[in-house]
């Protein structure tokens, strides 16, 4: 392991752990965009193209689709249809 990839678990650990006392702390929103450089870092340390990232979001919505066309009914388990929280444009 080189001395950045090792800098960069460093970092991601610290960012994990910033992460974990932002949500218990309540505050959500900071911790979710702590989430997304975790994300990003990860990605990188394991040599995760943007397009594979995004085929696999495209893949996980398709399947999500399908199945609430399956279950239109807002009373249902999945509740109302929404769309993505999250969704990567690059």
């Amino acid at each position: 392991m080189s001395n950045s990839e090792q800098r960069l678990r460093s970092v991601l650990s610290t960012l994990e752990q910033c992460r974990t006392i932002l949500a218990e702390g309540g505050n959500r929103e900071t911790a979710q965009l702590v989430s997304v450089a975790v994300l990003g870092l990860r990605m990188k340390l394991n040599g995760i193209a943007d397009s594979e990232l995004k085929a696999l979001c495209d893949a996980m919505f398709r399947e999500q689709d399908a199945s609430r066309e399956n279950s239109q009914d807002p009373r249902s388990p999945q509740g109302p249809r929404r769309g993505p929280m999250l969704k990567l444009v690059k």
